[in-house]
């Protein structure tokens, strides 16, 4: 559990990332703008990575992966135009940050990752968060494994965040 103080400065440093790394950069809509406050981007990131939780730059997550910088995450959403009455396909979950942005947007997210270990760490990130909208499961979104119902029905949007194979 962190200190108010903790707390206060993680506060203070989404408002920053806001401010400066978003609005100033051309992120106007107001639904991505207040999402990306919204979330916690420090519980996405390992411990020892937290205080940089809201830099202007990836961090690593595990698996060899990657938390994306914010101003990424924020600009395929909004470029997305996600809506409340959306079902988006998230590809590549990592962190489950993503799936929590498009979660504060749309009605329901799918969300496929390749590597189990982040699979597991998103799924009880985002549980903790208390999200029941947000479905992660394990397969390959880059070769089209959509297995496991993910096509049963239509889905307003596609977000790839995937790692090219060689």
């Amino acid at each position: 559990m962190l200190h108010k103080s903790e707390e206060e400065a993680f506060l203070q440093a989404r408002e920053s990332m806001i401010r400066t790394q978003l609005a100033a950069r051309g992120i106007h809509d107001q639904a991505v703008l207040t999402a990306m406050m919204n979330i916690k981007r420090h519980l996405f990131v390992p411990a020892s990575h937290s205080a940089e939780a809201y830099a202007d730059r990836a961090l690593p997550i595990n698996a060899g992966q990657t938390i994306s910088q914010p101003f990424i995450v924020a600009l395929m959403t909004e470029l997305l135009e996600v809506r409340a009455e959306h079902r988006v396909l998230d590809v590549g979950t990592g962190s489950g940050y993503q799936a929590a942005i498009l979660a504060e947007l749309a009605a329901e997210v799918i969300s496929i990752e390749r590597h189990p270990e982040l699979a597991q760490r998103a799924r009880k990130t985002l549980k903790s968060l208390g999200y029941q909208h947000i479905k992660v499961v394990v397969g390959d979104g880059s070769l089209g494994d959509l297995s496991r119902g993910l096509q049963t029905a239509p889905v307003a949007g596609r977000l790839a965040l995937v790692e090219a194979t060689s």
